[in-house]
């Protein structure tokens, strides 16, 4: 929106063409996102906790936790507010990939909204069942995923990218709209999960969004990825400033999300905002890398799979002493503080390894 309006001035004063630089639209990006939640976050928060829109706690879960209980969620709505407005403003609204994240963001937001609305609002326990949720998840995905494919005339579209070894390429043919369907649908759900700490889930999607942004720059560049033996996608460059705008907002939210939290994301946040992370990984072709950067969102999910079908098959043991993975470091004894910034000491340790991946081939 204001890329055109700097178009239109350029006429006027030559000085506007420095908004049409990638770098300088990525800086105001952040800061537009950033300003945005910080400035409404307090009256959203008033705005939930006046509707007692509150966090339920689970009675089996860490003591630490039943203090928690009302503070006001459904905070991810600020996170897409920031994330869109700053995106609107600093994009190329021309772009197809913009329009794509979006639907995206907006996408998967409402279904965890309508989660969200389900079990604080209406109060059910239960909010949108798990086969409703993974319905209009997999509607969402199929309609990404298609609109992704009929918009590009690569064909290397369906190619799979093996990091640290150049030139190596997997051609998977159809069965790659399939990988990414898994990935996004896998993303929404594995930041789910990981959504459990004050500050978490937000911080981990900060930083493996942030570098994301960084793939996104270097591969819409023709001699970067000549010289890093990456694909060059056109126009791809947009996608960093839409990372921008992510990392922003997930700092303004952080501000009122940090231990102890003022108010936490719930599903309308986590789901959209892993799909968000699925579908950049899918546009720079960095599948696995996503995979890699996102180990703790990884294991969190692994936790409750492999906790689940134990349970099951043991009828009734425990491979943890609670899934996922951070309340049970929560029951060994770990301070909740402690064990958020250890998983992200962890994440930001797996995220230089992916960076690194651009380099070392």
């Amino acid at each position: 929106m204001l890329l055109w309006l700097s178009e239109y001035l350029t006429q006027f004063y030559s000085g506007f063409n420095v908004f049409h630089y990638v770098t300088v639209r990525i800086i105001l990006s952040v800061l537009t996102a950033l300003i945005v939640a910080l400035v409404i976050g307090p009256s959203m928060i008033r705005w939930l906790a006046s509707y007692k829109v509150g966090q339920p706690v689970r009675d089996d879960g860490p003591k630490s936790h039943f203090s928690k209980a009302g503070t006001p969620t459904m905070g991810g709505v600020l996170v897409i507010v920031a994330i869109s407005i700053s995106t609107l403003f600093w994009t190329d609204l021309t772009n197809h990939y913009v329009w794509i994240i979006l639907f995206t963001l907006w996408s998967f937001g409402a279904i965890g909204f309508y989660d969200d609305y389900q079990k604080l609002v209406k109060k059910n326990p239960h909010g949108l069942s798990a086969r409703w949720k993974y319905l209009w998840q997999s509607v969402a995905a199929i309609i990404i995923i298609c609109a992704l494919f009929m918009n590009t005339h690569d064909e290397n579209s369906t190619q799979l990218l093996i990091p640290f070894f150049k030139d190596l390429f997997i051609n998977l043919g159809p069965f790659y709209l399939l990988l990414a369907y898994f990935v996004i649908v896998g993303a929404s759900n594995a930041v789910n999960l990981t959504d459990g700490l004050d500050g978490l889930a937000i911080t981990l999607t900060v930083l493996v969004g942030g570098a994301l942004g960084v793939f996104a720059y270097v591969t819409s560049h023709a001699f970067f990825a000549d010289y890093l033996s990456i694909p060059f996608i056109v126009q791809s460059s947009e996608m960093a400033i839409f990372a921008a705008a992510l990392v922003g907002a997930g700092l303004g939210f952080l501000w009122f999300n940090a231990y102890p939290a003022q108010v936490f994301m719930g599903d309308v946040g986590s789901l959209s905002l892993g799909a968000v992370l699925g579908v950049m990984a899918i546009m720079v072709k960095q599948e696995i890398i996503l995979f890699i950067m996102g180990g703790i969102f990884v294991a969190e999910t692994f936790s409750v799979i492999m906790q689940v079908a134990y349970f099951k098959m043991t009828k009734g043991k425990r491979i943890f002493r609670m899934a996922p993975l951070h309340h049970h470091f929560e029951l060994k004894g770990w301070p909740e503080p402690k064990v958020m910034v250890r998983f992200c000491i962890m994440t930001l340790i797996l995220v230089l390894l992916g960076l690194v991946s651009l380099k070392v081939r």
